[in-house]
């Protein structure tokens, strides 16, 4: 299997078969989970919880410190409940965030991945201020295999769109609903506005299982930046990290997660309709080190 690119492993592998941990050994793995996007304040916690750990254990062999790394990597990731929950029926998911994140490809790659589990999915086009969003989430639905429901005309109020989807899920014995919603409006605060009006019109009809905020990786911690009107306003149950492929940027998913206290469900890290997982840190820890 080709190594995943964004693994810290190639960075890795050149300091852990040397004969003995010295101080280079430290600035390399300084310099490596910086490259992964850790960020400053992770990267020191990092380090100083192993040199607690080496100086613990009185090793000097680096096979150590890379099983310690990957425990400790571990236990921060576990602080957090990974798991999606889509138990109500339907269950309804919101999928928030800003333009350009890739939420369009995500919900119809998140389609794709619940179809894999047997389930039946219908897609609602609550995105009706970009009128070619709607074309573009039909055409991605279709892929992963979903059911969509448009709007029924031009400029149709939001609200209403994801009323009708939810209606159609009652009325079909649709499992899960996935509710697209704009990114942006001409203020924050409209958008904050339309966003608790759609959960209003929602949580009359069914209760809101997931809201989804869709986040690039390869935007780093202004990433976090832009979200922010979400993760205040918008009731933010989980996060859907995309473009992890190529870009080196694996520490982000755990920069992000402690910075927001909100935990990563699942990872987009490809361009074709099943390059979207679930997020288990074992896994994702041994592809990242390894």
């Amino acid at each position: 299997m080709a190594e995943n690119p964004w693994s810290l492993g190639r960075a890795l592998r050149g300091m852990f078969v040397k004969p003995t941990i010295d101080e280079t050994t430290w600035e390399d793995l300084e310099t490596a989970l910086l490259t992964a996007d850790f960020g400053p304040e992770i990267t020191e916690r990092l380090i100083d919880e192993l040199h607690e750990k080496v100086d613990r254990y009185r090793t000097t062999d680096p096979r150590d410190l890379q099983r310690m790394l990957k425990e400790t990597l571990e236990e921060h990731f576990a602080k957090f409940d990974t798991t999606l929950r889509l138990t109500e029926r339907p269950a309804v998911v919101l999928v928030v965030g800003v333009n350009g994140v890739g939420k369009t490809t995500t919900i119809g790659k998140f389609a794709n991945y619940l179809k894999r589990f047997g389930r039946t999915v219908v897609v609602g086009a609550a995105d009706t201020f970009r009128a070619a969003a709607v074309d573009q989430l039909a055409t991605w639905a279709e892929r992963g295999g979903a059911t969509i429901v448009r709007p029924q005309h031009e400029g149709q109020d939001p609200a209403s769109v994801a009323y009708q989807t939810i209606d159609y899920a009652k009325e079909h014995g649709i499992e899960i609903v996935l509710v697209d919603t704009a990114g942006r409006l001409h203020t924050k605060a409209g958008l904050m506005d339309e966003l608790t009006k759609i959960r209003r019109v929602i949580e009359k009809q069914a209760p809101i299982s997931e809201v989804l905020l869709v986040l690039d990786a390869t935007t780093g911690q202004n990433g976090v930046m832009q979200a922010s009107a979400f993760l205040e306003h918008a009731g933010v149950t989980g996060l859907v990290i995309t473009k992890l492929d190529g870009s080196a940027k694996g520490g982000f998913v755990l920069a992000v997660q402690e910075r927001t206290g909100i935990p990563v469900k699942l990872l987009g890290q490809g361009e074709g309709i099943g390059d979207l997982t679930g997020f288990t840190p074992h896994v994702f820890v041994s592809a990242l080190v390894d």
